[in-house]
């Protein structure tokens, strides 16, 4: 978590450093890798992991779905790491205006399904939205003004990180690490207008 806090603050004040990029290093890891931490993100063009963290080859193993959302080969791909790379940390990365999440709350509140396979994701992120709504901090109707329309977005964003920590946290494979403390499963959110992650601890 330092590294990645550290890397973040390198990138969100204009100091990335891109560490771990030679050519000799390169060839250094062609037999081998040893990633610290797991970063499960959103496909935005504009949130790539290694930049973001400034980190470089061999330091993170990223895996990026629309809205990081979880399907059996997705939860797959992130038991990799801590399970045959020992890796120590999960993140879950949410990120600002999600393009994703706007769309799926605009589907969900209208009843009109997203095209094609977008659909799942509206589905995924009916949880989320309906938690948010319970809760009633956030409201959503058709007189909503476009400051209350971005605050349920935002708060739908948020929600998808938590729900897909706890997620994650109830996974099996990583409850022995989780217990034993050799792994972390956190969230962190992204803002796009300055380029800091808030991680929690």
């Amino acid at each position: 978590m330092a590294r990645l806090r550290e890397g973040n603050a390198r990138w969100a004040g204009g100091g990335a450093r891109r560490p771990d990029a030679s050519t000799g290093y390169r060839e250094e890891l062609a037999g081998r890798q040893a990633p610290f931490a797991v970063v499960f993100g959103c496909i935005d063009s504009r949130v790539p992991p290694e930049l973001v963290f400034d980190q470089g080859l061999g330091d993170l193993l990223a895996v990026r779905t629309v809205a990081h959302t979880l399907d059996r080969l997705v939860c797959a791909s992130l038991e990799y790491g801590p399970a045959e790379l020992a890796t120590s940390l999960l993140l879950v990365l949410g990120h600002q205006w999600c393009g994703a999440v706007t769309a799926a709350v605009q589907a969900l509140r209208d009843g009109v399904p997203l095209p094609g396979h977008l659909a799942a994701v509206a589905r995924d992120l009916r949880a989320p939205y309906r938690a948010v709504l319970e809760r009633g901090t956030v409201r959503d109707g058709a007189s909503d003004s476009p400051e209350q329309r971005a605050a349920l977005i935002e708060a739908v964003i948020r929600e998808q990180i938590r729900q897909t920590v706890d997620r994650l946290r109830a996974d099996e494979l990583f409850a022995p690490a989780l217990a034993a403390g050799r792994l972390a499963v956190c969230g962190g959110y992204y803002a796009l207008d300055t380029g800091a992650v808030a991680l929690d601890a």
